[in-house]
């Protein structure tokens, strides 16, 4: 889209302005570099428009597209412009958080997107031993209602089916109370008294889960109404 506008506003927009561009953005600061990691974030956006993103973003300058040795596909890397771009999506999510998370709804609860943060979100170092295993189970959901993330010296793995190991640390709880948790709208604390987060588990592990697994980078901004 062209605003026919010299102002560094508008020649801006022309090239972040599209839908799916900043998500996508995002995505890539957030460490996904391949076209099935940018999936697993933008879950309802179509191949052919993730394709055709990146490569304006690739044309633009903001991202370089470079094959995998070995291999057919390719990886997205930001270049110096894209990133540059992370103070404006992070200044985006500031906004959302104060003034656009309002209306919540059902359909904003993906599940997928959430265990792909809490996988981001782990803080390996701070796990003892080799190898933890943390199950989540969703009470409210019929479907893609248990997930494991398996912890394994600095990797963090996501099963959809039982690994069969040992489990660490166990979750269970509704999606909304989870996504509250890590974004930093109610306490772990707060949930369990209320009986929404039943954590089950070592109390060395659950006594303070955020040594361990990270809040949202935007917790604790709070809605401009409660202000």
């Amino acid at each position: 889209m062209e605003y026919g506008q010299f102002c560094p506003v508008a020649k801006a927009m022309e090239l972040l302005g599209e839908r799916w561009t900043v998500l996508i953005l995002r995505e890539l600061h957030m460490g996904a570099t391949r076209f099935g990691e940018l999936q697993r974030g933008l879950c309802q956006i179509s191949p052919t428009i993730l394709t055709k993103r990146l490569n304006d973003l690739a044309n633009a300058e903001l991202v370089l597209r470079k094959r995998i040795p070995g291999q057919r596909g390719y990886e997205y890397l930001l270049t110096e412009a894209g990133k540059e771009t992370l103070p404006l999506v992070i200044a985006i999510g500031e906004w959302g958080m104060r003034y656009a998370r309002g209306d919540l709804r059902d359909t904003d609860m993906d599940v997928g997107l959430l265990m792909l943060y809490l996988q981001r979100s782990i803080k390996t170092d701070k796990l003892p031993g080799g190898q933890s295993v943390l199950r989540f189970r969703f009470t409210d959901l019929e479907k893609l209602n248990n997930w494991w993330l398996i912890v394994k010296n600095d990797n963090v793995d996501i099963c959809l089916e039982d690994p069969g190991k040992d489990v660490d640390v166990y979750f269970t709880t509704d999606l909304r109370t989870m996504i509250d948790c890590w974004m930093g709208d109610a306490s772990y604390r707060s949930a369990i008294a209320d009986k929404r987060l039943k954590l089950v588990g070592p109390s060395a592990l659950t006594r303070n889960v955020q040594s361990w697994l990270s809040d949202s980078v935007f917790a604790g901004i709070r809605p401009a109404r409660e202000i």
